[in-house]
């Protein structure tokens, strides 16, 4: 991968039961013979966390079987996981149909969805997450199928995880940059034409290098018509050190506001590694604090649990392939947690 300047591998794979939401129905109301009593999970307060939680999501199907199999205490540990707000990692081949699912299902019980677009051409550098779209035309097509599924519902995306960052960094050629900030722009433009969709930039980390030196490509990518940017997405660096981070970053894009994802930021980042992979699956991470929208600060907006905890950031440490569930993995950073 690129070491501690990116914020990681993507779980770029979304919920395997994702096609379970295009009638914008939970799992949990078909009637079928799994004994999931004592498993379901439910939604948070809206008035602190407005962002829907899944109830077919691979921590409540972990809960679930836990359960089944009498694992209680397992069972309560994922639980953190599972009744918490994560992100829905769309998947291209899917990505209007998955959009539809996920938006449909968040207003079914009155929350907004939280979705990331993940699909950007000569994606992630050609390491763990690579992939995206075949060219420019294939993503634009890509962005109106997502915009489509979203429609008019409530709705929070976080736009292109490492996009911007690695143009900065000179992991992404310099061939690809120009047609990258149109994309980037326009998607931008799309999903803020959407009656009640926000979206928020990638901005990176607190720990890969200097607000000054992504300002100005943010604002080549659209940040000034997007509702702000986004930073610490799958990465661990601790809340306040994300904070000076994007305030910093703040004063030099229009005072925008921001988000950060604290779905892994317990323990902060893990230095005793290799330096060059300490930003996948590493030993002794936790939960961070849960969502909210309630943050005590008026330039952050919420924090985001972006990256799903308990997914593989890639193939390293005996970890299954980028966005595929670990139960192992999310068992320990349930425990490591302070809740």
């Amino acid at each position: 991968m690129y070491g501690s300047r990116g914020a990681g591998a993507r779980a770029s794979v979304a919920v395997a039961g994702a096609v379970l939401l295009l009638a914008g129905c939970s799992s949990s109301d078909d009637g079928g013979d799994k004994d999931t009593s004592g498993a379901k999970v439910s939604q948070q307060p809206k008035d602190k966390d407005p962002f829907w939680v899944n109830p077919d999501g691979n921590a409540a199907e972990q809960v679930a079987t836990y359960v089944k199999d009498g694992k209680d205490e397992d069972a309560e540990l994922i639980r953190r996981i599972a009744e918490q707000p994560t992100g829905e990692w769309l998947t291209p081949e899917n990505a209007e149909q998955e959009a539809r699912g996920f938006t449909e299902a968040a207003a079914k019980a009155d929350r907004d969805a939280l979705l990331v677009v993940y699909n950007i051409p000569h994606r992630d550098c050609g390491q763990f997450s690579s992939g995206g779209a075949a060219d420019g035309n294939a993503y634009r097509t890509f962005i109106d199928q997502v915009a489509k599924g979203i429609g008019d519902r409530a709705t929070t995306v976080i736009l292109e995880p490492d996009a911007v960052l690695h143009m900065v960094d000179g992991c992404t050629p310099d061939e690809f940059h120009e047609e990258r900030y149109d994309l980037l722009r326009g998607a931008v433009e799309k999903f803020k034409s959407l009656k009640n969709t926000k979206v928020y930039l990638d901005a990176g980390n607190a720990g890969w290098g200097k607000p000054d030196d992504i300002a100005e490509p943010l604002k080549l990518a659209g940040v000034e018509n997007a509702d702000g940017f986004a930073v610490n997405v799958s990465n661990f660096y601790k809340t306040p050190d994300s904070t000076k981070y994007g305030k910093e970053l703040s004063s030099k894009v229009g005072n925008k506001p921001f988000v950060i994802d604290t779905s892994r930021n317990g323990n902060g980042p893990y230095t005793d590694g290799d330096p060059e992979e300490n930003w996948c699956n590493p030993p002794g991470r936790a939960l961070g604090e849960t969502p909210t929208t309630d943050t005590g600060d008026d330039l952050v907006d919420a924090y985001l649990w972006v990256k799903r905890p308990g997914e593989s950031d890639g193939t390293c440490k005996d970890g299954p392939k980028a966005g595929q569930w670990w139960p192992e993995y999310a068992l320990k950073l349930a425990k490591a947690s302070k809740q």
